[in-house]
């Protein structure tokens, strides 16, 4: 079958995959990918950004308790300062389809890009997060994997607030970087980092 048949056809093992993380200074990026039950929609499903934590928690473990598979992975920063963040976050979406239990029949990736080596049919859809109902479960998954990940963390380097932006250049986190210098996850090769590095006299 033709890919752009899949616009009005939808195969039941039909996968959503999406990754959080690529703005953050700090800390993992995290791809998750999902093939949700057709025979058991779950209400609610959206772009994991217009939920609130409360609700991205709830829809969590709904969709981990109903979905037919589903599959999350992180790249380290030290991957991402190797390999830039976009090959990371790539990768990472191409090891969390791989990952699924059940092979997928289609795989629908929010964004313009697809990785490379998938063996099936995919389909890039800019913003599918908000189109896709396996999309947005996906970016739920990995937003709330993301999140307990940070905050995890933030028991360990506590002086940048990672708990409070989750590694975002908040102002807050700005400050931290200035007065305590990077920390064991910040990603060295962006920028704000980079003039901390560069600063101390460090490469």
């Amino acid at each position: 079958m033709q890919l752009e048949l899949f616009t009005q056809y939808r195969p039941r093992l039909t996968a959503g995959c999406d990754e959080v993380g690529r703005g953050p200074l700090a800390g993992p990026v995290v791809a998750a990918s999902v093939i949700l039950d057709p025979q058991r929609p779950l209400a609610g499903l959206r772009d994991s950004k217009q939920l609130t934590p409360e609700q991205r928690e709830q829809l969590a473990t709904a969709i981990r308790q109903h979905a037919l598979a589903f599959a999350v992975v992180f790249v380290d920063a030290e991957t991402i300062d190797r390999i830039n963040i976009l090959q990371a976050s790539l990768q990472a979406m191409r090891e969390s389809l791989l990952a699924l239990c059940l092979r997928p029949e289609l795989a629908l990736i929010d964004g313009n890009r697809l990785p490379h080596g998938l063996p099936f049919p995919a389909l890039a859809i800019v913003k599918g997060d908000a189109s896709e109902s396996a999309i947005a479960a996906a970016s739920i998954l990995a937003k709330v994997a993301r999140d307990h990940w940070m905050r995890d963390w933030d028991t360990r380097e506590p002086q940048y607030g990672f708990a409070k932006h989750m590694g975002y250049p908040t102002p807050f986190h700005l400050r931290a970087l200035e007065e305590h210098g990077h920390g064991l996850i910040h990603r060295k090769s962006f920028a704000p980092v980079r003039r901390c590095l560069a600063r101390a006299g460090l490469r």
